[in-house]
């Protein structure tokens, strides 16, 4: 995050209500945050002070989520690997964020194809009430009206 020569404070919030981060008093920064929470994160930047120029205040975000966001160059020193094994470990960790996501999908396949399937069921029960409530009303007024002809003695 950047924000030029002003003072940017900075505040992301979980889907709870957790303050996960808040920064003050800085033009610049960086930080990560890990959370099993599922959710939208609320992310919130302010402007503090005025603009003497009257210019334009421009923020910078690069946002990483997932795999992308993991610090490759702090595993390599810690795990003293290098070269084709950093990659393979890049790789994996990629293949590993796949296939969560894959599941991911299945699950919510799963829970839409239930939910299609009730909401099937219930168009199916409403037309059929319908089309019993119509055939109900034909006969009805069929009835009345042969009874209206024959006590006007037309039928």
């Amino acid at each position: 995050m950047a924000c030029g020569s002003f003072y940017c404070p900075f505040k992301v919030t979980s889907p709870y209500g957790n303050n996960l981060h808040h920064l003050e008093n800085s033009t610049h920064g960086q930080f990560a945050f890990t959370t099993s929470e599922a959710g939208n994160y609320l992310a919130c930047f302010w402007v503090d002070g005025h603009n003497p120029g009257g210019g334009g205040i421009s923020v910078n975000i690069d946002w990483k989520t997932g795999i992308a966001a993991k610090d490759w160059e702090s595993v390599a020193r810690k795990e003293k690997i290098e070269g084709v094994e950093l990659e393979l470990r890049k790789l994996e960790g990629a293949v590993e964020a796949i296939h969560e996501n894959l599941l991911y999908l299945k699950s919510r396949e799963a829970e839409m194809r239930i939910v299609s399937e009730a909401t099937n069921a219930r168009v199916a029960w409403f037309s059929i009430m319908s089309l019993g409530i119509c055939i109900l009303v034909s006969i009805a007024q069929l009835s009345y009206l042969k009874q209206y002809f024959q006590k006007k003695k037309l039928i």
